[in-house]
């Protein structure tokens, strides 16, 4: 038998007839939370890691076609965008001549289809609150869909825990809120569990391409997918260099102890360790969360741990109600799938250009993506259109959510193509064809309105 809050979180999860892996999965990283477990990775415990690079790589043309015919694709959709005031999926969020993240990816994907004579499954890691409005979403591709096999599968769902006692969370109110998910590690656990990955096997496919559906910068690129397919490697990350913006930010390492990769988050560094974390120079590389896998390795590994993969634990602590800092405390219990490095030995990593790496994780990445910086082209693959990508710094206060955003740029985002960096101190609404030329930073106690036309350069507005 296990503790009292174990077995009132197993009850809970088998009354909402969670799968019973996942069920195991969440049991194993209880035990670890009730013994103290942190899953901080000290940084006396690792070394920077160095690895090669796509650039100077070779693949020829049939291994990149070969490769590509036998992938399938997988997106991560389970968020919500609640940072940014969203209560919908994050991917349904308009990026361009009316398209959303979604179309985009669909888009995407027919064309390689095409490209290539490729089958090119694309399969949609929803939660539970994300999936009715994905699937709606997706309903006008008639074609997306592969005889089969699905859309989508489910991410599971885990009780919240109270920080005080482990008992799993209560909130009549909104019994929603007492669920979280379990980190993007549970794709492993859901693909097992839904049969999927048995499947694909099945099928014939024998790699997995896996990204965030809200980094449009990463495609299912048949030259990587080669490379992946040549190298032999069970389980690889694309990797990109960090920059000012990532100092707080995962990275790569390897392990003293074993000599494998790990993948260290902000959350597994010990505040003695966060300076070491925050060194660009030592610690040169961040995961773009771009995946590549072999679906049988995975099944192998799967199979010869009963379904626990056994990634590192992150306790997440957060509010009950994340809107509501009087709600109780309560710890989430979480994985990061790119974890899942330092369980394949032969795992590789490989440096990718930063054009596979457009996360959207603020408004201020979002308008970064509005904006010119990239073009749309037919194969819908963002093309930068600047040799580099200005740092943007909006006003929380006035430009965090999507709506407070949205009022600020009616007319579509300014030009950045010569920005530098764009800051906004205070409350300004932008006019249709702002050019934001070098370093500009505005700021101001009243709102302000700058003018259709306007051409902001260094310390303030200059004529168009």
């Amino acid at each position: 038998m296990g503790s009292k809050g174990l077995e009132l979180a197993r009850a809970k999860m088998q009354q909402a007839g969670v799968d019973p892996v996942a069920v195991d999965t969440f049991a194993h990283y209880y035990r670890l939370l009730e013994h103290g477990e942190t899953g901080m990775i000290p940084e006396s415990t690792i070394e920077p890691h160095e690895m090669e690079s796509l650039a100077d790589v070779e693949v020829s043309d049939d291994v990149a076609t070969e490769a590509i015919r036998h992938t399938a694709v997988i997106k991560l959709n389970g968020g919500l965008g609640t940072s940014m005031g969203m209560d919908r999926a994050k991917s349904l969020l308009c990026v361009r001549r009316g398209l959303s993240f979604l179309d985009i990816i669909a888009r995407q994907v027919l064309h390689l289809r095409s490209q290539y004579d490729a089958t090119l499954p694309l399969l949609f890691m929803n939660s539970f609150r994300t999936s009715a409005d994905t699937m709606a979403a997706l309903a006008r591709y008639d074609d997306l869909p592969v005889d089969g096999l699905p859309l989508e599968f489910l991410q599971n769902k885990e009780p919240k825990l109270l920080a005080k006692g482990l008992l799993p969370a209560s909130h009549p109110k909104d019994p929603d809120l007492e669920w979280c998910p379990p980190g993007h590690g549970d794709l492993y656990t859901a693909l097992r569990g839904s049969g999927l990955l048995g499947r694909l096997i099945e099928a014939g496919y024998r790699y997995a391409f896996v990204s965030n559906s809200d980094n449009l910068g990463a495609v299912p690129d048949a030259r990587v997918a080669g490379w992946f397919a040549a190298s032999g490697a069970p389980f690889a990350i694309e990797a990109v260099r960090r920059t000012a913006s990532d100092r707080k930010g995962g990275h790569f390492a390897r392990r003293k102890q074993d000599g494998r990769i790990v993948l260290r988050e902000s959350a597994q560094t010990l505040p003695e360790d966060l300076e070491a974390l925050a060194d660009l120079e030592v610690h040169r590389f961040t995961s773009t969360n771009n995946l590549w896998f072999d679906l049988q390795a995975m099944s192998d590994a799967l199979d010869a741990r009963q379904g626990v993969l056994g990634l590192p634990l992150i306790r997440n602590v957060k509010h009950l109600d994340p809107g509501d800092p009087s709600t109780p405390e309560v710890i989430q219990i979480e994985t990061a799938m790119g974890a899942a490095i330092e369980v394949f030995e032969g795992a590789r990593t490989i440096e990718v250009g930063r054009n596979r790496f457009v996360p959207v994780k603020t408004t201020n990445d979002l308008l970064v993506l509005r904006s010119d910086i990239y073009d749309l082209g037919r194969d819908f693959v963002l093309d930068q259109a600047s040799d580099e990508v200005p740092y943007i710094e909006l006003d929380g206060e006035f430009y965090k959510l999507v709506g407070d955003f949205d009022k600020r740029f009616p007319e579509g985002a300014p030009s950045l193509r010569e920005a530098d960096s764009l800051t906004v101190d205070g409350d300004f609404t932008f006019g249709r064809g702002v050019r934001v030329v070098g370093e500009v930073a505005l700021e101001s106690p009243s709102a302000q309105r700058v003018a259709p036309g306007t051409v902001l350069q260094g310390d303030g507005p200059a004529d168009g």
